[in-house]
């Protein structure tokens, strides 16, 4: 299957959030809200246009991935900022076939080139290990309200990269959405049963 990864283009900002739709719903929740989520992303000051990416098997559209500025508050109240991966997303027919693995490495590599310390994200550390991606515990990094747990990871993206930055993660405000906008937002996709699954409980 010959994928192509590359940014992603005003076009296809209704395609990415089908696409996003199409692969949380039902997973962690009743519906999903990460469609939302990477809509008001692509409307906030933690865009970033080089790493928003698509991935393309021909002419089709079947995988998206969007990282974002975040930031590391330390005890101090320094800010430092920081990337926040995902949604990564691929449309359920087209997964397990390498698809998120070629949009992840791409992601990192041009996280890379412009620069930044470090990414961050919670996830799976099955998948995310492969990365390099560890326990952000290990560098002195938590989440907002000051917990480590196994998927909430880092990455150091430069040499040392982490190395002197400790403190609370924040990721963008626009990951925290409330029932009524999602619903608002559900009106303009087709109607999907929203369903009580088993991998919600391994969440």
């Amino acid at each position: 299957m010959e994928t192509l990864i590359q940014p992603t283009t005003l076009k296809y900002f209704p395609i990415t959030e089908t696409i996003t739709r199409e692969a949380f719903w039902n997973v962690y929740i009743p519906g999903c809200v990460e469609h939302l989520v990477l809509h008001n992303l692509r409307n906030s000051t933690s865009y970033i246009r080089g790493l928003d990416l698509v991935a393309l098997v021909g002419n089709r559209v079947v995988g998206h991935m969007i990282t974002t500025k975040a930031k590391v508050v330390d005890p101090q109240d320094n800010e430092h900022e920081v990337l926040c991966a995902g949604p990564l997303s691929v449309l359920p027919d087209y997964q397990k076939n390498g698809i998120g693995t070629m949009m992840m490495y791409q992601s990192i590599t041009i996280a890379k080139e412009l620069g930044y310390s470090g990414m961050i994200l919670f996830g799976n550390p099955d998948y995310y290990h492969r990365f390099g991606f560890r326990n952000a515990q290990e560098v002195g990094i938590t989440t907002k309200e000051g917990q480590n747990f196994e998927p909430f990871m880092v990455l150091e993206l430069q040499e040392n990269g982490l190395g002197t930055i400790t403190g609370r993660f924040f990721e963008a405000n626009e990951f925290e959405v409330q029932p009524d906008e999602v619903s608002e937002f559900e009106k303009g996709f087709p109607y999907k049963e929203k369903l009580v699954t088993d991998t919600q409980f391994e969440h």
